[in-house]
């Protein structure tokens, strides 16, 4: 038994906590693995190395990395207004101040460029204040906030809605949360002329061999796939079910989410951060170029977004669909330090100045966007010291 294995055993099991985990620590070819505790609350399985979690929004950077694959192929210009791709966002409308009600709007000083989506500055998504008027319609409308994936519209459909509701702010002026990365998920299905999922296989799994991660799990892998719950009461022995392993991810979804969609396993992750620290190409597989991953890993906000940001950010920066560290706020910050978490129990992330990937599955719901949860913080100072 490892020291990561005690950390992590200590963290689950009772009293509302994870009923089970996987961790990943690895440093160029070390890699330390540990797998504890059980897939369900009922110890129906022992949690193991290959076993399929959701992973929520660590879904964003992989979606990310598909926006860079067309922009590679020349399909896609960072630059590029994403009029001719959203059609919907051809003319978009700007509520006057954040606090406007949702018919008192501007037009937008500029176009929405597909470097607005990737670093979630298009004028979409979630603010610290979550009550103001147009972001309420992103809970309503378009069914943001914890994944629901049967419950959402078609691709089509949801693009209409949005194509109603005003920016929050000017493109480009602030770092709002989550609903880029949906828009980019659906860019990637017009402009590469397949469907999302189709475009991932091909472009990032395929090559990467990330055999387990999709948007749905297989019928025959219902067997690895974890329960998904949140805390709940102590009578009702400290968690409540959210989701069992045969609902909304056994069966394909009508909106395949690029905010937080995808199911995974620690391996399949490792292998995205391989390729991510390699610079874009592993094992002879190319998936991005040594320019674009940079571009992808370093901060593009000002001090300004990054303080308006700091309650899901806690103070650092945002590349393309992760945060980047910019300062050494805790033991684990280190300056270019590339990942992000997800609100089902997930962290993900790679230091390129020391080539070392960390990766914590959880199947537990987290309570809000900080402050984080104290096993992922136990973790990543392990990570850090060890």
């Amino acid at each position: 038994m490892s020291e990561l294995h005690d950390i992590l055993r200590g963290h689950v099991g009772g009293d509302g906590r994870a009923p089970g985990a996987v961790g990943l620590v690895a440093r160029g070819d070390e890699v330390e693995v540990a797998a504890v505790g059980s897939a369900d609350a009922e110890g129906s399985a022992p949690m193991a190395r290959d076993t399929i979690f959701r992973i929520a929004s660590v879904t964003k950077p992989i979606v990310a990395a598909a926006v860079l694959a067309l922009v590679e192929d020349g399909r896609l210009a960072l630059d590029a207004p994403v009029s001719e791709w959203l059609p919907e966002l051809a003319s978009p409308v700007v509520v006057r101040t954040p606090a406007s009600p949702v018919d008192d709007v501007v037009p937008a000083v500029r176009p929405i460029t597909v470097e607005d989506l990737l670093t979630s500055r298009a004028g979409y998504g979630f603010p610290a204040d979550f009550s103001l008027p147009a972001v309420k319609p992103l809970f309503t409308e378009l069914l943001q906030g914890p994944p629901r994936p049967q419950d959402v519209a078609a691709r089509d459909a949801w693009m209409a809605a949005l194509g109603h509701i005003p920016l929050l702010h000017q493109p480009g002026e602030a770092w709002l949360y989550n609903t880029c990365s949906d828009i980019q998920g659906v860019l990637i299905a017009r402009a590469g002329g397949v469907s999302l999922p189709e475009f991932l296989a091909e472009r990032i799994f395929g090559p990467l061999g990330m055999t387990d991660t999709s948007f749905a799990v297989p019928a025959a892998d219902l067997d690895r796939f974890t329960g998904y719950y949140r805390a709940g009461a102590a009578e009702k022995g400290g968690l409540e079910l959210v989701d069992a392993r045969d609902g909304q991810w056994s069966t394909p979804p009508a909106f395949p989410s690029g905010a937080g969609g995808l199911v995974s396993t620690v391996d399949d992750l490792h292998a995205f951060a391989r390729m991510l620290l390699a610079g874009g190409t592993v094992d002879g597989h190319r998936v991005l170029s040594p320019a674009l991953v940079r571009r992808m890993t370093t901060d593009h906000l000002t001090p300004a977004q990054r303080r308006a940001s700091a309650l899901f950010l806690e103070g650092q920066g945002w590349g393309y669909g992760g945060a980047v560290d910019v300062e050494a706020a805790d033991p684990w910050n280190v300056p270019g330090r590339f990942g992000w978490i997800g609100g089902t129990g997930t962290a993900a992330h790679i230091v390129p100045a020391t080539g070392t990937t960390t990766i914590l599955l959880t199947q537990l719901e987290l309570a809000g966007p900080s402050p984080l949860p104290d096993r992922m913080r136990d973790f990543w100072r392990y990570a850090a010291n060890a």
